[in-house]
């Protein structure tokens, strides 16, 4: 990894940007503080991260400010990285599938989101390596937003991210269904009910799929880009729930015996609470 900027944000954020391998990223982390922060993976839609990045800065600096550091690289075929004419086709197709107003087949489906999972899957591992190698990054690792079949793949794949924020907003390949079933991280999954290019049925059969014991489903009325600013509120509870746990109470000091036999009060609950999607149509978070 190597840096090739670096800027302070008006509220402390260090934000620099970096190269692995000739992919370019972005890490952000929040004011010096005395520990390695928690990371938080920003996933976003293969638009570029330059046209991306008011979008990523403001969910870095929310990050931040419950102490996380952020990052994310740009996808292959995106922003300055060389072409991919394969998924440049299949992006065509979709786009004529959809002026003439004709269901999307899963073979358009597929030649569009399966190489983009395969090609950077193994991309974010490789600066997942290099971003914790950094004294200033520590565990536990989160993955947020994005294309959900990246996230789906990610969760599987990567023991090191414990947690996920998902937008259901991008078309997702059948096969992903099944590897749906094999996470088993917490989940909260955000679906815009409106949502005009993407399958409502699918999303909630997608959230019905996965493994995991602890899986919320957020849906709010709107579009595609109208997330509500209640859910970066949620996004970052469920995170802070995830990657900062509270510490065990201390046990007593005193003699076994001496305890009272009292069974102790049930833990008062805890704040319950993603975003972001695939290229055609485009998402935000």
């Amino acid at each position: 990894m190597r840096f090739t900027s670096q800027q302070r944000l008006d509220d402390g954020v260090l934000e620099r940007g970096f190269t692995l391998d000739e992919i370019p990223g972005i890490l952000w982390t929040p004011p010096a503080g005395s520990a390695p922060a928690p990371l938080i993976l920003l996933g976003h839609p293969p638009l570029g991260l330059a046209r991306m990045r008011p979008r990523l800065v403001a969910r870095a600096r929310h990050a931040a400010a419950q102490g996380f550091a952020s990052a994310t690289i740009e996808l292959p075929g995106s922003g300055d990285r060389p072409r991919w004419p394969a998924v440049e086709q299949a992006r065509a197709d979709l786009r004529r599938t959809l002026a003439a107003g004709e269901p999307v087949s899963g073979e358009i489906i597929d030649a569009l989101i399966l190489p983009l999972v395969e090609k950077s899957v193994p991309e974010w591992q490789a600066a997942l390596d290099a971003l914790l190698a950094l004294p200033e990054i520590g565990g536990p690792v989160g993955y947020s937003g994005g294309v959900i079949s990246i996230g789906i793949r990610l969760a599987v794949v990567e023991p090191r991210i414990v947690a996920a924020g998902l937008f259901a907003g991008s078309y997702v390949p059948a096969q992903m269904f099944a590897e749906a079933r094999r996470v088993t991280i917490p989940l909260l999954v955000l679906l815009q009910w409106d949502d005009e290019g993407n399958d409502r049925q699918a999303a909630l059969d997608l959230f019905d799929a996965f493994g995991s014991l602890e899986k919320t489903l957020h849906a709010n009325m709107g579009g595609h880009t109208g997330v509500p600013q209640s859910e970066g509120d949620a996004s970052g509870q469920f995170f802070v729930r995830h990657l900062r746990p509270a510490p065990s109470p201390a046990l007593s000091a005193e003699p076994l015996s001496q305890l009272s036999a009292e069974p102790l009060s049930a833990p008062s609950p805890e704040p319950s609470a993603p975003s972001s999607p695939s290229s055609a149509p485009s998402s935000g978070s």
